[in-house]
């Protein structure tokens, strides 16, 4: 995927202050998105909104319509129906324009191998139009930001995936875009870096930039979004912020590991009056959510005991996002689905 958007004459292209953009709308508006391939839906009518200054999470497996999304808002790909605003632009009517306010960092970070870090970043600023000395400022500047300074003037062929990926998210930031589009960031990512990475975005949401991040990591979305849209089959299936999602499955979860796995149908019956829905069992392990805390732990030893279960493990726990993601679309978000977005 291209990591810079420019306009369609480099030439004429100036870089501006957009904090001044108004502010009576959302950062990012979407309604009734649609988007086929052939015989394959993509996106299936789906409705957004980010506003100014937030972090709002695409979370979904692979093929769930994500990418898509993406190339729609940030004038890659147009909709076949359905209307999509960016910083109060629409992104068929305006994109020439719109492509001068934005900047996306793909799956893959798309960098000049040939180019050192700091000529990818002057190469990216020159051809949004700044003076090529404006240019070198900005780069450095950014370089420093990412922890890149050291390895400035060594070509990107020689950087680790880490630091390639940290290089592609500086090119998206040249021109000091109020939204940034994030597609996948940390895929591929070993744990430093992608730790490092959640801390850059951070930053960047706490400077005022508008980020939409589509990710198929649960964890991702429930430390960095303000808001998360669940997406599963070109549709957005739930949203909210990460508790509001979690309250939908309705209390704390009780997990027991049993001592002996085949006891667990004569668990589940003796647990079976805490909970308002069947027990359920996994490796030998009893889940159930219960309605209240107090003396929970209590009551489910004393039930087992009577039953003449033994117990290895037992304990109270919140409901995650695997558990609601589990719970929406019965896999779990990190399955790839057969369908590929190829668009």
């Amino acid at each position: 995927m291209t990591t810079t958007l420019v306009p369609n004459d480099p030439q004429e292209a100036a870089v501006h202050d957009f904090t001044d953009a108004p502010t009576d709308e959302p950062a990012i508006s979407v309604r009734g998105l649609v988007k086929s391939f052939g015989e394959v839906r993509a996106l299936d009518g789906v409705d957004l909104e980010v506003p100014r200054g937030a972090v709002l999470a695409l979370l979904g497996p692979n093929g769930a319509g994500k990418t898509t999304a993406v190339r729609v808002l940030t004038t890659l790909l147009e909709p076949d129906a359905g209307t999509a605003r960016v910083v109060g632009l629409d992104v068929v009517r305006d994109a020439r324009a719109l492509r001068e306010r934005i900047g996306l960092a793909g799956q893959y970070a798309a960098v000049d191998e040939n180019l050192t870090g700091l000529g990818n970043l002057i190469m990216v600023g020159r051809l949004y139009g700044m003076r090529r000395a404006a240019a070198r400022e900005r780069g450095l500047e950014l370089l420093a930001d990412f922890e890149l300074m050291d390895a400035a003037k060594r070509p990107a062929k020689t950087y680790s995936g880490g630091m390639r990926r940290r290089l592609d998210l500086a090119a998206a930031l040249v021109a000091r875009p109020p939204v940034l589009f994030l597609d996948e960031p940390t895929t591929g990512l070993d744990p430093r870096s992608r730790l490092a990475l959640w801390e850059t975005i951070e930053t960047l949401k706490a400077d005022g930039t508008t980020v939409l991040l589509t990710t198929q990591y649960l964890d991702e979305a429930d430390r960095l979004a303000d808001t998360i849209a669940v997406v599963d089959r070109g549709s957005v299936i739930a949203r909210g912020t990460s508790d509001e999602l979690k309250d939908r499955l309705g209390g704390e979860r009780l997990e027991v590991r049993l001592a002996d796995a085949t006891a667990a149908p004569i668990a589940e019956r003796a647990l079976a009056p805490m909970s308002e829905e069947p027990p359920t069992t996994q490796d030998g392990t009893v889940s159930l959510t219960v309605r209240g805390r107090d003396g929970t732990i209590v009551e489910a030893v004393r039930r087992l005991d009577e039953a003449g279960v033994g117990v290895l493990d037992l304990g109270l726990r919140r409901p995650t996002l695997d558990d609601v993601f589990l719970s929406l679309t019965g896999h779990v978000a990190e399955a790839a689905d057969d369908e590929e977005e190829t668009a």
